[in-house]
């Protein structure tokens, strides 16, 4: 049972909201905040679950950073809509109880980071993350180093937009070692922040990265997209500039997204992206969850893949935050990188070989979540 649920209508708007906190740890817990129309209660509380799980992975005994309890917020409303801004702005003012004390979060779905930041200082708070601040040995330090890491750009694009999907990219990338595909071909469904980067860091690994999904459709060639050019064209929402595209590429329509043949699938953009419904439609070998719940249960039962569970394969944007704000890494591309590359090759590993990777995830994360239990009972 969760800790806390609260719901909240926009007055203006009649927008629903939601928080779940599933749990906290030293009193403060994690989960980033998503908007899309169509978001449910259930939908948030499964996330701030999931939360709970991809936090406590991430355990190291001799770190500084010790896992927060997990959370999620999500606004059910289309976040193209003009009134997209205020009614996030409501939204942050209605739960900012909860964020100077209790929730931690940062960017999901249909939200960047500095719209969150921008709402954030509107309605007077210091941070999206301030809860975890009396936590911090040096605040003063700490706050400089992550604002420090949120300037680094690397060939154009920020560390900050990168980590996640660098993090996926590996997961990714040890599966296809695991599975032994000689001259893998990938798809990357979403174009954001998680899903540019891991089609960016999977092709400069040698992935041919045959098609991508955007909000407009697809995009393809067997040969291989330029993905380099299209990640510097796209626009705040993910979407490529068409313009961009050389002859040998192709269009295609937005359903045609599961029939582009490739050995790796990562769907990034939605949660239940692959349903019963479109399950049988799935070719690949490896299924790596790039975004949250992409992938039903009754799906995953039906698809003959690897599939890499969402609370091991999206960790590292959740983690690189923690790790560059309590001094696990340094605010470089290179501390980064090389934390979240054997991180992720470590928790990929571990699972890859059981019956459900995804059932040896959540064990390994209950093991943690005992363990940090033990040593902070208080929580």
């Amino acid at each position: 049972m969760s800790f806390l649920q609260v719901t909240w209508t926009d007055p203006a708007t009649q927008a629903r909201g939601y928080l779940v906190i599933d749990r906290l740890v030293r009193g403060v817990s994690s989960g980033g905040l998503r908007m899309r129309a169509g978001c449910t209660l259930d939908e948030v509380r499964g996330l701030a679950e999931g939360m709970t799980a991809k936090e406590a992975l991430n355990y190291d005994p001799d770190a500084r950073y010790v896992p927060l309890g997990g959370a999620k917020g999500g606004i059910d409303f289309d976040p193209y809509d003009p009134r997209a801004k205020d009614v996030l702005t409501a939204y942050l003012y209605a739960m900012s109880p909860y964020v100077e004390r209790f929730w931690t979060m940062g960017e999901d779905l249909g939200l960047r980071q500095s719209a969150i930041d921008e709402a954030i200082a509107k309605i007077g708070l210091q941070s999206s993350i301030q809860a975890v601040y009396p936590l911090l040995d040096d605040e003063k330090k700490a706050r400089q180093r992550l604002a420090d890491a949120f300037q680094v750009t690397v060939d154009g694009v920020g560390l900050d937009e990168l980590a996640g999907g660098y993090g996926v990219a590996e997961a990714a990338l040890t599966g296809i070692e695991h599975l032994h595909l000689h001259d893998p071909t990938a798809f990357v469904q979403g174009f954001g922040s998680m899903g540019g980067a891991t089609a960016r860091y999977l092709a400069r690994a040698g992935v041919r990265i045959v098609g991508l999904a955007d909000v407009h459709g697809v995009v393809a060639n067997p040969a291989g997209l330029d993905v380099e050019t299209l990640l510097l064209s796209r626009d705040a929402h993910g979407a490529i500039d068409r313009t961009k595209l050389r002859p040998q590429d192709q269009e295609l329509p937005c359903d045609s997204w599961l029939d582009v043949e490739a050995d790796v699938l990562v769907p990034a953009a939605t949660s239940y992206a692959i349903d019963s419904g479109n399950a049988g439609r799935v070719r690949a070998k490896l299924v790596v969850e790039a975004a949250n719940m992409p992938v039903t249960p009754e799906a995953e039962a039906m698809i003959d893949a690897l599939v890499i569970p969402d609370v091991v394969a999206n960790s590292a944007t959740n983690s690189w935050w923690w790790w560059t704000l309590f001094g696990d890494v340094e605010p470089t591309a290179e501390s980064a990188f090389e934390k979240i590359g054997t991180t992720m090759r470590r928790l990929v590993t571990a699972i890859i070989s059981e019956p459900s990777p995804r059932a040896a995830a959540r064990h390994l994360a209950a093991a943690a979540v005992k363990e940090i239990e033990l040593r902070f009972p208080e929580s």
